[in-house]
């Protein structure tokens, strides 16, 4: 009996590690408003247009706290989300 808890527990949690590593990530400074979008929760097509909109009005983000700059994006958000976001270095504005 404690063998078969053992097993079960044991292939539970290399599901669980598989399924958190699968876990897309999306780079603020290279994604396009389809790929915020699917990627993010609670982000839909007009928050990820105000995303690449401030990007492109600040020669895009330095640091994934930046996102809470955007309007319509909070805390919440940002942290439902933190796992899944990357920040590539900024291009300088133009």
């Amino acid at each position: 009996m404690i063998k078969q808890f053992l097993a079960a527990m044991i292939l539970a949690l290399a599901l669980c590690t598989g399924a958190v590593a699968e876990t897309e990530r999306v780079d603020l400074n290279t994604a396009t408003v389809e790929q915020l979008a699917d990627a993010l929760h609670g982000v839909g097509e007009a928050k990820a247009e105000a995303i690449v909109a401030w990007r492109e009005e600040n020669g895009g983000f330095s640091h994934i706290d930046e996102l809470v700059d955007v309007r319509g994006i909070g805390l919440r958000t940002l942290e439902r989300n933190r796992d899944r976001i990357e920040v590539s270095e900024a291009s300088p504005s133009s």
